[in-house]
Protein backbone atom coordinates (compact mmCIF):
# COMPACT_ATOMS: atom_id res chain seq x y z
CA UNK A 1 0.00 0.00 0.00
CA UNK A 2 1.38 3.15 -0.85
CA UNK A 3 1.71 5.42 2.19
CA UNK A 4 -0.22 8.77 2.40
CA UNK A 5 2.30 11.77 2.86
CA UNK A 6 1.39 13.86 6.19
CA UNK A 7 0.91 17.50 5.67
CA UNK A 8 3.70 18.64 6.64
CA UNK A 9 5.52 16.51 4.23
CA UNK A 10 3.72 18.64 1.73
CA UNK A 11 4.87 21.90 2.73
CA UNK A 12 8.62 20.61 2.83
CA UNK A 13 7.87 19.28 -0.73
CA UNK A 14 6.06 22.67 -2.12
CA UNK A 15 9.28 24.81 -0.16
CA UNK A 16 11.42 22.30 -2.33
CA UNK A 17 9.49 23.37 -5.74
CA UNK A 18 8.82 27.10 -5.25
CA UNK A 19 12.76 28.06 -3.84
CA UNK A 20 13.51 28.40 -7.06
CA UNK A 21 10.62 30.43 -8.64
CA UNK A 22 11.73 33.33 -6.02
CA UNK A 23 15.19 32.49 -5.64
CA UNK A 24 17.45 34.17 -7.73
CA UNK A 25 14.59 36.19 -9.35
CA UNK A 26 16.40 39.26 -8.10
CA UNK A 27 19.61 37.96 -9.08
CA UNK A 28 21.90 40.57 -10.12
CA UNK A 29 22.72 39.76 -13.63
CA UNK A 30 26.66 38.90 -14.58
CA UNK A 31 27.79 38.60 -18.14
CA UNK A 32 30.40 36.41 -19.20
CA UNK A 33 34.25 37.59 -17.93
CA UNK A 34 36.15 38.57 -20.62
CA UNK A 35 38.78 36.39 -22.35
CA UNK A 36 41.82 37.35 -23.82
CA UNK A 37 42.03 37.36 -27.60
CA UNK A 38 43.16 34.01 -29.36
CA UNK A 39 42.92 32.47 -25.71
CA UNK A 40 40.70 29.80 -24.11
CA UNK A 41 39.08 31.05 -20.76
CA UNK A 42 36.98 28.70 -18.82
CA UNK A 43 34.17 29.58 -15.91
CA UNK A 44 33.93 27.20 -12.92
CA UNK A 45 30.87 27.29 -10.56
CA UNK A 46 32.54 25.49 -7.33
CA UNK A 47 30.19 25.72 -4.80
CA UNK A 48 31.89 27.05 -1.78
CA UNK A 49 34.58 29.72 -0.79
CA UNK A 50 37.52 27.63 -0.27
CA UNK A 51 39.66 27.95 3.41
CA UNK A 52 43.02 27.40 2.30
CA UNK A 53 44.87 26.19 -1.16
CA UNK A 54 47.70 24.13 0.93
CA UNK A 55 47.88 20.47 0.16
CA UNK A 56 48.78 19.80 3.41
CA UNK A 57 46.06 21.81 5.28
CA UNK A 58 42.72 21.20 2.99
CA UNK A 59 39.99 19.44 3.66
CA UNK A 60 36.92 20.59 1.84
CA UNK A 61 36.15 19.07 -1.71
CA UNK A 62 36.01 22.21 -3.53
CA UNK A 63 39.29 23.38 -2.14
CA UNK A 64 40.77 19.90 -3.47
CA UNK A 65 39.22 21.08 -7.05
CA UNK A 66 41.19 23.87 -7.49
CA UNK A 67 44.25 22.16 -5.50
CA UNK A 68 44.25 19.09 -7.99
CA UNK A 69 44.41 21.32 -11.05
CA UNK A 70 47.68 23.71 -9.23
CA UNK A 71 49.26 20.25 -7.90
CA UNK A 72 50.32 17.00 -8.46
CA UNK A 73 51.67 14.11 -6.62
CA UNK A 74 53.18 10.91 -7.39
CA UNK A 75 50.43 9.73 -9.16
CA UNK A 76 47.18 11.95 -10.44
CA UNK A 77 43.57 11.47 -11.92
CA UNK A 78 42.67 10.50 -15.49
CA UNK A 79 39.85 11.50 -17.01
CA UNK A 80 37.63 8.55 -15.52
CA UNK A 81 38.88 9.44 -12.12
CA UNK A 82 41.54 6.10 -11.97
CA UNK A 83 45.23 6.64 -10.76
CA UNK A 84 47.95 7.27 -13.39
CA UNK A 85 51.26 8.19 -13.40
CA UNK A 86 51.93 12.21 -11.93
CA UNK A 87 55.18 13.15 -11.29
CA UNK A 88 56.36 9.50 -11.16
CA UNK A 89 56.55 8.00 -14.36
CA UNK A 90 56.81 4.05 -12.67
CA UNK A 91 57.34 2.68 -9.55
CA UNK A 92 57.97 -0.95 -7.95
CA UNK A 93 57.26 -2.75 -4.66
CA UNK A 94 59.02 -4.97 -2.69
CA UNK A 95 58.01 -8.66 -2.50
CA UNK A 96 56.38 -8.15 0.69
CA UNK A 97 54.37 -5.04 -0.47
CA UNK A 98 56.38 -2.42 2.30
CA UNK A 99 58.77 -0.90 0.58
CA UNK A 100 57.72 1.29 -2.94
CA UNK A 101 60.01 3.17 -5.22
CA UNK A 102 58.62 5.80 -7.38
CA UNK A 103 60.84 7.33 -10.29
CA UNK A 104 60.62 11.04 -10.85
CA UNK A 105 59.74 12.55 -14.21
CA UNK A 106 61.78 15.54 -14.99
CA UNK A 107 59.35 18.26 -14.05
CA UNK A 108 59.61 21.86 -12.86
CA UNK A 109 58.00 24.27 -10.18
CA UNK A 110 55.63 27.10 -11.96
CA UNK A 111 58.90 28.80 -10.98
CA UNK A 112 60.91 27.36 -13.11
CA UNK A 113 63.07 24.89 -9.86
CA UNK A 114 63.43 21.34 -10.83
CA UNK A 115 60.47 19.31 -8.53
CA UNK A 116 62.56 16.80 -7.06
CA UNK A 117 62.38 13.43 -4.52
CA UNK A 118 63.32 16.68 -1.72
CA UNK A 119 60.32 18.32 -2.32
CA UNK A 120 57.96 14.91 -1.81
CA UNK A 121 59.87 14.04 1.62
CA UNK A 122 59.13 17.81 2.85
CA UNK A 123 55.81 17.64 1.92
CA UNK A 124 54.57 14.55 3.37
CA UNK A 125 56.64 15.29 6.75
CA UNK A 126 54.80 18.45 6.57
CA UNK A 127 51.37 16.73 6.89
CA UNK A 128 52.57 14.67 9.67
CA UNK A 129 54.24 17.43 11.49
CA UNK A 130 51.67 18.51 14.18
CA UNK A 131 52.72 21.94 13.43
CA UNK A 132 50.46 21.66 10.86
CA UNK A 133 47.36 20.41 12.37
CA UNK A 134 46.96 18.65 8.99
CA UNK A 135 43.27 16.69 9.39
CA UNK A 136 44.55 14.56 6.81
CA UNK A 137 47.24 13.32 8.70
CA UNK A 138 45.62 10.01 9.38
CA UNK A 139 46.13 8.97 5.79
CA UNK A 140 49.98 8.81 6.64
CA UNK A 141 49.73 6.51 9.06
CA UNK A 142 50.08 3.54 6.81
CA UNK A 143 53.69 5.23 6.33
CA UNK A 144 56.02 3.69 8.60
CA UNK A 145 56.09 5.87 12.16
CA UNK A 146 53.58 8.17 10.66
CA UNK A 147 51.26 7.98 13.38
CA UNK A 148 54.21 8.64 16.08
CA UNK A 149 55.46 11.59 14.46
CA UNK A 150 51.74 12.72 14.13
CA UNK A 151 51.76 12.56 17.92
CA UNK A 152 54.15 14.15 18.94
CA UNK A 153 55.97 10.81 19.72
CA UNK A 154 58.99 10.43 16.90
CA UNK A 155 61.10 13.33 15.07
CA UNK A 156 59.95 14.39 11.80
CA UNK A 157 63.28 12.07 10.23
CA UNK A 158 62.25 8.70 11.64
CA UNK A 159 59.24 9.23 8.37
CA UNK A 160 59.40 6.17 6.47
CA UNK A 161 60.00 8.31 3.56
CA UNK A 162 63.22 9.01 1.80
CA UNK A 163 65.07 10.60 -1.14
CA UNK A 164 67.15 7.96 -2.50
CA UNK A 165 68.21 10.33 -5.16
CA UNK A 166 66.86 14.18 -6.54
CA UNK A 167 64.33 11.81 -8.64
CA UNK A 168 63.53 8.86 -6.59
CA UNK A 169 61.59 8.79 -3.65
CA UNK A 170 60.91 5.45 -0.99
CA UNK A 171 58.00 4.69 1.15
CA UNK A 172 58.35 2.53 3.87
CA UNK A 173 54.93 1.39 4.90
CA UNK A 174 53.83 -0.42 8.04
CA UNK A 175 51.60 -2.81 6.00
CA UNK A 176 50.92 -3.62 2.66
CA UNK A 177 48.63 -1.36 0.73
CA UNK A 178 48.03 -2.21 -2.84
CA UNK A 179 45.61 0.76 -3.34
CA UNK A 180 48.95 3.22 -2.56
CA UNK A 181 48.25 4.76 -6.02
CA UNK A 182 44.82 5.65 -5.40
CA UNK A 183 45.95 7.45 -2.08
CA UNK A 184 48.53 8.81 -3.66
CA UNK A 185 47.10 10.94 -5.76
CA UNK A 186 45.42 12.42 -2.67
CA UNK A 187 46.71 16.47 -1.95
CA UNK A 188 48.16 15.23 1.69
CA UNK A 189 50.48 13.46 -0.33
CA UNK A 190 51.50 16.33 -2.54
CA UNK A 191 54.53 17.46 -2.56
CA UNK A 192 55.87 21.04 -1.12
CA UNK A 193 58.21 23.67 -2.89
CA UNK A 194 60.10 23.55 -0.07
CA UNK A 195 62.47 26.35 -0.95
CA UNK A 196 58.86 28.87 -0.95
CA UNK A 197 57.63 27.59 2.54
CA UNK A 198 60.72 27.91 3.91
CA UNK A 199 60.88 31.81 3.14
CA UNK A 200 57.31 32.27 3.75
CA UNK A 201 56.01 29.79 5.96
CA UNK A 202 52.46 29.16 6.27
CA UNK A 203 51.84 32.68 3.99
CA UNK A 204 53.23 30.81 1.24
CA UNK A 205 49.81 30.26 -0.59
CA UNK A 206 48.96 33.50 -1.32
CA UNK A 207 48.70 34.67 -4.79
CA UNK A 208 52.91 35.85 -6.02
CA UNK A 209 53.70 33.49 -4.07
CA UNK A 210 52.46 30.22 -4.91
CA UNK A 211 54.23 27.91 -6.58
CA UNK A 212 52.80 24.64 -8.12
CA UNK A 213 54.14 22.06 -10.41
CA UNK A 214 50.44 20.74 -11.99
CA UNK A 215 48.82 22.16 -14.90
CA UNK A 216 48.33 26.33 -13.74
CA UNK A 217 49.61 28.03 -11.19
CA UNK A 218 47.46 30.70 -9.02
CA UNK A 219 46.87 34.34 -10.44
CA UNK A 220 44.74 35.65 -8.35
CA UNK A 221 42.36 35.18 -5.42
CA UNK A 222 39.62 37.84 -5.11
CA UNK A 223 37.80 36.72 -1.90
CA UNK A 224 33.84 36.10 -2.41
CA UNK A 225 34.48 36.55 -6.48
CA UNK A 226 36.75 34.20 -7.48
CA UNK A 227 40.05 32.14 -8.10
CA UNK A 228 42.18 32.93 -11.20
CA UNK A 229 44.33 30.12 -12.20
CA UNK A 230 46.21 30.54 -15.68
CA UNK A 231 48.39 27.75 -17.32
CA UNK A 232 51.58 26.68 -16.32
CA UNK A 233 54.45 26.92 -18.89
CA UNK A 234 56.89 24.74 -16.58
CA UNK A 235 54.83 22.16 -16.47
CA UNK A 236 55.89 18.73 -18.13
CA UNK A 237 52.42 18.16 -20.77
CA UNK A 238 51.34 21.98 -20.93
CA UNK A 239 51.90 21.69 -24.70
CA UNK A 240 48.56 19.19 -24.37
CA UNK A 241 46.45 21.70 -22.07
CA UNK A 242 43.89 23.65 -24.10
CA UNK A 243 42.69 25.99 -21.35
CA UNK A 244 45.03 29.21 -20.72
CA UNK A 245 42.71 30.46 -17.71
CA UNK A 246 40.55 28.82 -15.33
CA UNK A 247 38.07 31.62 -12.92
CA UNK A 248 36.63 29.51 -10.09
CA UNK A 249 33.89 30.71 -8.13
CA UNK A 250 32.18 30.14 -5.38
CA UNK A 251 28.67 29.39 -6.46
CA UNK A 252 26.74 28.48 -2.94
CA UNK A 253 23.16 30.04 -4.37
CA UNK A 254 22.50 26.62 -6.84
CA UNK A 255 20.20 28.25 -8.68
CA UNK A 256 21.64 31.35 -9.08
CA UNK A 257 24.30 29.37 -10.88
CA UNK A 258 21.90 27.04 -13.11
CA UNK A 259 20.82 30.39 -14.14
CA UNK A 260 24.67 31.20 -15.12
CA UNK A 261 25.19 28.02 -16.59
CA UNK A 262 22.03 28.91 -18.79
CA UNK A 263 23.04 32.03 -20.20
CA UNK A 264 26.73 30.55 -20.92
CA UNK A 265 28.01 32.87 -18.01
CA UNK A 266 29.35 29.83 -16.30
CA UNK A 267 30.73 26.36 -18.32
CA UNK A 268 30.26 24.22 -15.49
CA UNK A 269 28.97 24.26 -12.02
CA UNK A 270 29.58 21.28 -9.61
CA UNK A 271 26.27 21.14 -8.35
CA UNK A 272 22.69 21.94 -8.69
CA UNK A 273 19.52 21.31 -6.37
CA UNK A 274 18.34 17.69 -6.75
CA UNK A 275 14.72 18.54 -6.87
CA UNK A 276 15.37 20.43 -10.34
CA UNK A 277 17.04 17.69 -11.71
CA UNK A 278 13.57 16.21 -14.20
CA UNK A 279 13.21 20.12 -14.86
CA UNK A 280 16.75 20.70 -16.06
CA UNK A 281 16.75 17.55 -18.25
CA UNK A 282 13.78 19.31 -20.30
CA UNK A 283 15.28 22.68 -19.96
CA UNK A 284 18.74 22.21 -20.41
CA UNK A 285 19.45 18.57 -21.96
CA UNK A 286 23.04 17.37 -22.08
CA UNK A 287 24.00 19.64 -19.15
CA UNK A 288 22.63 17.61 -16.11
CA UNK A 289 25.16 15.08 -15.38
CA UNK A 290 24.72 12.89 -12.45
CA UNK A 291 25.49 9.39 -11.28
CA UNK A 292 25.90 7.39 -8.37
CA UNK A 293 28.91 8.52 -6.10
CA UNK A 294 31.37 7.59 -4.08
CA UNK A 295 30.10 9.04 -1.25
CA UNK A 296 27.61 8.96 1.30
CA UNK A 297 25.49 11.68 3.54
CA UNK A 298 24.99 10.80 7.12
CA UNK A 299 24.79 12.50 10.45
CA UNK A 300 27.37 12.39 13.10
CA UNK A 301 26.40 12.86 16.73
CA UNK A 302 29.16 14.32 19.18
CA UNK A 303 29.77 11.58 21.74
CA UNK A 304 32.63 13.67 23.07
CA UNK A 305 30.31 16.54 24.92
CA UNK A 306 26.71 15.53 24.64
CA UNK A 307 25.71 12.98 26.92
CA UNK A 308 22.35 11.92 25.69
CA UNK A 309 24.82 10.80 22.85
CA UNK A 310 27.00 8.21 24.48
CA UNK A 311 22.85 6.31 25.25
CA UNK A 312 23.04 3.64 21.84
CA UNK A 313 19.59 3.88 23.22
CA UNK A 314 19.36 7.65 21.85
CA UNK A 315 21.86 7.23 18.71
CA UNK A 316 19.37 4.50 17.41
CA UNK A 317 16.27 6.25 18.28
CA UNK A 318 17.37 9.09 15.81
CA UNK A 319 18.93 6.75 13.35
CA UNK A 320 15.42 4.51 13.23
CA UNK A 321 13.34 7.29 13.19
CA UNK A 322 14.92 8.99 9.52
CA UNK A 323 12.57 7.98 6.73
CA UNK A 324 15.44 7.99 4.38
CA UNK A 325 12.78 6.66 1.53
CA UNK A 326 10.84 9.98 1.56
CA UNK A 327 14.27 12.24 1.23
CA UNK A 328 15.46 10.26 -1.58
CA UNK A 329 12.74 9.59 -3.70
CA UNK A 330 10.40 12.65 -2.85
CA UNK A 331 12.51 15.77 -1.62
CA UNK A 332 15.89 14.98 -3.67
CA UNK A 333 14.63 13.16 -6.64
CA UNK A 334 17.68 13.02 -8.48
CA UNK A 335 18.75 9.42 -8.04
CA UNK A 336 19.91 9.53 -4.62
CA UNK A 337 19.64 5.94 -2.95
CA UNK A 338 18.88 5.14 0.87
CA UNK A 339 21.83 4.23 3.04
CA UNK A 340 21.27 1.97 5.59
CA UNK A 341 25.44 1.14 5.38
CA UNK A 342 28.24 3.86 4.59
CA UNK A 343 30.22 2.23 2.60
CA UNK A 344 28.37 3.12 -0.90
CA UNK A 345 27.99 0.60 -3.39
CA UNK A 346 30.13 1.72 -6.03
CA UNK A 347 32.92 1.29 -4.04
CA UNK A 348 35.64 -1.16 -5.36
CA UNK A 349 37.70 -4.18 -3.43
CA UNK A 350 34.72 -4.57 -0.77
CA UNK A 351 31.67 -7.39 -0.64
CA UNK A 352 29.00 -7.35 -2.92
CA UNK A 353 26.08 -7.89 0.18
CA UNK A 354 26.65 -4.47 1.92
CA UNK A 355 26.55 -5.01 6.06
CA UNK A 356 23.29 -2.87 6.93
CA UNK A 357 21.94 -1.67 10.00
CA UNK A 358 20.14 -4.53 11.65
CA UNK A 359 16.70 -2.57 11.84
CA UNK A 360 16.63 -1.51 8.43
CA UNK A 361 13.67 -3.78 7.03
CA UNK A 362 11.53 -2.85 9.25
CA UNK A 363 8.67 -0.70 7.83
CA UNK A 364 8.87 3.05 8.89
CA UNK A 365 5.72 2.99 11.41
CA UNK A 366 7.35 0.53 13.25
CA UNK A 367 10.72 1.93 13.56
CA UNK A 368 8.98 5.17 14.58
CA UNK A 369 7.57 3.41 17.41
CA UNK A 370 10.51 1.67 18.19
CA UNK A 371 12.32 5.46 18.45
CA UNK A 372 9.67 6.43 20.97
CA UNK A 373 10.17 3.85 23.18
CA UNK A 374 14.06 3.86 23.08
CA UNK A 375 13.78 7.64 23.79
CA UNK A 376 11.21 6.91 26.74
CA UNK A 377 13.85 4.48 27.94
CA UNK A 378 16.94 6.39 27.93
CA UNK A 379 14.62 8.90 29.79
CA UNK A 380 13.59 10.89 27.51
CA UNK A 381 9.85 11.71 27.49
CA UNK A 382 7.02 14.42 26.79
CA UNK A 383 7.36 16.16 29.81
CA UNK A 384 11.10 15.67 29.70
CA UNK A 385 11.88 16.09 25.70
CA UNK A 386 15.37 15.39 24.06
CA UNK A 387 16.79 18.97 22.76
CA UNK A 388 18.86 19.18 20.19
CA UNK A 389 20.82 21.73 17.24
CA UNK A 390 21.72 20.33 14.24
CA UNK A 391 24.81 22.67 12.89
CA UNK A 392 24.40 22.26 8.97
CA UNK A 393 25.95 23.78 6.08
CA UNK A 394 24.12 26.47 4.57
CA UNK A 395 23.46 24.86 0.52
CA UNK A 396 20.13 24.35 -0.79
CA UNK A 397 19.77 20.90 -1.00
CA UNK A 398 21.09 20.54 2.47
CA UNK A 399 18.69 22.47 4.08
CA UNK A 400 15.83 21.15 2.99
CA UNK A 401 17.16 17.83 4.26
CA UNK A 402 17.85 19.10 7.53
CA UNK A 403 14.31 20.45 7.39
CA UNK A 404 12.95 16.85 6.62
CA UNK A 405 15.33 15.35 9.53
CA UNK A 406 13.98 18.01 11.95
CA UNK A 407 10.17 17.14 10.92
CA UNK A 408 11.06 13.18 11.71
CA UNK A 409 12.77 13.95 14.74
CA UNK A 410 10.07 15.74 16.08
CA UNK A 411 7.29 13.32 15.02
CA UNK A 412 9.10 11.44 17.76
CA UNK A 413 8.75 13.74 20.05
CA UNK A 414 11.96 15.54 19.65
CA UNK A 415 12.44 18.76 20.28
CA UNK A 416 14.99 20.12 17.50
CA UNK A 417 16.85 23.40 15.82
CA UNK A 418 18.91 24.13 13.05
CA UNK A 419 21.78 26.60 12.91
CA UNK A 420 23.04 27.24 9.40
CA UNK A 421 26.34 28.32 8.78
CA UNK A 422 28.75 28.82 5.59
CA UNK A 423 30.29 25.71 4.97
CA UNK A 424 33.67 26.70 6.17
CA UNK A 425 32.23 27.65 9.39
CA UNK A 426 30.20 24.37 9.84
CA UNK A 427 32.98 22.27 8.85
CA UNK A 428 35.36 23.99 11.54
CA UNK A 429 32.57 23.14 14.19
CA UNK A 430 32.87 19.63 13.17
CA UNK A 431 36.50 19.82 13.54
CA UNK A 432 36.45 21.13 17.15
CA UNK A 433 33.55 19.74 17.63
CA UNK A 434 31.43 22.77 18.70
CA UNK A 435 28.26 20.99 17.61
CA UNK A 436 25.90 18.56 18.91
CA UNK A 437 24.96 16.76 15.50
CA UNK A 438 26.06 17.31 12.37
CA UNK A 439 25.39 17.14 9.29
CA UNK A 440 28.04 16.07 6.24
CA UNK A 441 29.28 13.72 3.21
CA UNK A 442 31.82 11.98 2.85
CA UNK A 443 33.24 11.26 -0.37
CA UNK A 444 36.14 8.86 -0.88
CA UNK A 445 39.50 10.21 -1.24
CA UNK A 446 40.29 6.89 -2.62
CA UNK A 447 38.76 4.10 -4.15
CA UNK A 448 38.82 1.67 -1.55
CA UNK A 449 36.59 0.75 1.33
CA UNK A 450 39.41 1.97 3.77
CA UNK A 451 38.72 6.01 2.92
CA UNK A 452 34.90 5.52 4.54
CA UNK A 453 35.73 2.68 7.42
CA UNK A 454 39.08 4.48 8.17
CA UNK A 455 37.81 7.45 9.30
CA UNK A 456 36.00 6.15 12.17
CA UNK A 457 39.20 4.73 13.70
CA UNK A 458 39.63 6.06 17.18
CA UNK A 459 43.23 7.59 16.39
CA UNK A 460 41.59 9.47 13.23
CA UNK A 461 41.09 12.31 14.71
CA UNK A 462 39.57 15.82 13.70
CA UNK A 463 37.50 14.12 11.15
CA UNK A 464 36.02 11.16 13.12
CA UNK A 465 33.51 14.05 13.83
CA UNK A 466 31.37 12.01 16.21
CA UNK A 467 34.66 10.80 17.94
CA UNK A 468 33.32 7.20 17.61
CA UNK A 469 35.31 4.32 19.56
CA UNK A 470 35.37 0.76 19.57
CA UNK A 471 38.77 -1.50 20.30
CA UNK A 472 36.87 -3.81 18.49
CA UNK A 473 36.48 -1.99 15.20
CA UNK A 474 40.16 -1.17 15.23
CA UNK A 475 41.05 -4.07 15.49
CA UNK A 476 39.13 -5.73 12.49
CA UNK A 477 40.56 -3.12 10.55
CA UNK A 478 44.41 -3.24 12.19
CA UNK A 479 43.69 -7.52 10.92
CA UNK A 480 42.13 -6.26 7.60
CA UNK A 481 45.76 -4.20 6.96
CA UNK A 482 47.31 -7.06 7.21
CA UNK A 483 45.60 -9.44 4.53
CA UNK A 484 47.08 -9.35 1.46
CA UNK A 485 43.97 -11.38 -0.16
CA UNK A 486 41.71 -9.10 -1.13
CA UNK A 487 38.26 -11.22 -0.96
CA UNK A 488 39.20 -12.10 3.17
CA UNK A 489 40.35 -8.21 3.55
CA UNK A 490 37.06 -7.25 1.96
CA UNK A 491 35.29 -10.03 4.72
CA UNK A 492 36.83 -8.50 7.72
CA UNK A 493 36.28 -4.99 6.15
CA UNK A 494 32.51 -5.99 6.05
CA UNK A 495 32.58 -7.60 9.78
CA UNK A 496 34.48 -4.44 10.63
CA UNK A 497 31.43 -2.28 9.10
CA UNK A 498 29.12 -4.43 10.65
CA UNK A 499 30.19 -3.51 14.06
CA UNK A 500 30.28 0.03 13.53
CA UNK A 501 26.61 0.37 12.43
CA UNK A 502 25.71 -1.92 15.36
CA UNK A 503 26.55 0.62 17.59
CA UNK A 504 25.39 3.25 15.68
CA UNK A 505 28.33 4.51 14.95
CA UNK A 506 26.68 7.50 12.62
CA UNK A 507 23.74 8.24 11.20
CA UNK A 508 23.72 7.30 7.30
CA UNK A 509 21.20 8.80 5.58
CA UNK A 510 21.63 8.37 1.40
CA UNK A 511 24.46 7.54 -1.26
CA UNK A 512 25.22 10.72 -3.08
CA UNK A 513 24.55 11.36 -6.30
CA UNK A 514 27.06 13.48 -8.59
CA UNK A 515 25.55 16.32 -9.37
CA UNK A 516 27.20 18.14 -12.04
CA UNK A 517 26.20 21.30 -14.71
CA UNK A 518 28.21 20.87 -17.70
CA UNK A 519 28.09 22.98 -20.79
CA UNK A 520 27.59 20.95 -24.02
CA UNK A 521 30.58 23.55 -25.33
CA UNK A 522 33.01 21.67 -22.95
CA UNK A 523 34.67 18.67 -23.99
CA UNK A 524 37.31 16.05 -22.29
CA UNK A 525 34.58 15.64 -19.70
CA UNK A 526 34.04 12.41 -18.29
CA UNK A 527 31.54 11.14 -15.59
CA UNK A 528 33.18 8.76 -12.74
CA UNK A 529 31.96 8.01 -9.34
CA UNK A 530 34.74 9.40 -7.40
CA UNK A 531 34.04 12.61 -9.25
CA UNK A 532 37.41 13.99 -9.71
CA UNK A 533 37.47 16.12 -13.28
CA UNK A 534 40.95 17.51 -13.58
CA UNK A 535 40.92 20.77 -15.59
CA UNK A 536 43.93 19.59 -18.00
CA UNK A 537 42.18 17.53 -19.64
CA UNK A 538 38.97 19.81 -20.61
CA UNK A 539 38.60 22.31 -23.69
CA UNK A 540 36.23 24.30 -24.97
CA UNK A 541 34.61 24.64 -28.17
CA UNK A 542 32.37 27.20 -29.83
CA UNK A 543 28.45 27.05 -30.48
CA UNK A 544 25.58 26.61 -28.82
CA UNK A 545 25.73 26.19 -24.64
Amino acid sequence: MRRVIAPLRFVLLAAALLAPLTLGACQDKVRRADCPVGQVCLEYGNNTEPQTLDPQKSNLVDEASIIGDLMMGLTTDAPDGSPVPGMATRWETSPDGLVWTFHLRAAKWSDGRPVTADDFVFGLRRTVDPKTASVYAWLLYLIENGQAVNEGKAPLETLGVRALDPRTVQIRLVHPAPYLPEIAKHQSWFPAPRHVVEQYGDGWVQPGRYVSNGAFKLAAWRLGDRITAVRNPHFFDAANVCLDRINYYPSPDVVSAERRVARGELDLNTRFQSNRYRRLQKTMPGVPRTGLSLATGYLAFNTRDVKAFQDIRVRRALSMALDREFITQKLMGAGQQPAYSFVPPTTANYVSDLPRLRWADMSYPARQAEARRLLAEAGFTAKRPLKLTITTPNNTDTLLLMEAVQADWRAVGVQVSIAQNEAGVAFAAYRNRDFEVGSMSWYGDFNDPVTFLGLLKSDTGAQNYGDYRNPDYDALLGRADQEPDLERRARILAQAEQRMLDDEGIAPLFFVVNRNLVSRRVTGWQDNAPNFHRARYLCLTPGQR
